[in-house]
């Protein structure tokens, strides 16, 4: 039987990587690690990476996981892009 997409492109379960870009201030990779593993349980910390920007003003965070449905995707960007510490979400 063949899988059911759930949107162009993507068939769940599948891997999924997220970038979270915002001011590098106030423990921001810390409070992305958060929001992540609210929505991916048990994601360990050591998926996560970083990058700064060259004036070291701005941070982003990535990290590949394994999404289980379109919902989960969804309500993941919507609890980041919501978020005013959020500059931009890809």
């Amino acid at each position: 039987m063949a899988k059911k997409k759930s949107a162009p492109g993507l068939v769940f379960p599948c891997e999924f990587p997220l970038k979270v870009i915002g001011k590098d201030e106030d423990h921001f990779f810390d409070f992305v690690v958060e929001v992540v593993s609210h929505h991916v349980p048990e994601l360990p910390l050591e998926l996560f990476s970083t990058h700064s920007s060259s004036s070291g003003n701005y941070l982003s965070v990535s990290v590949t996981f394994i999404a289980q449905s379109r919902a989960q995707v969804d309500a993941l960007y919507e609890e980041l892009s919501t978020h005013k510490r959020v500059l931009m979400t890809l």
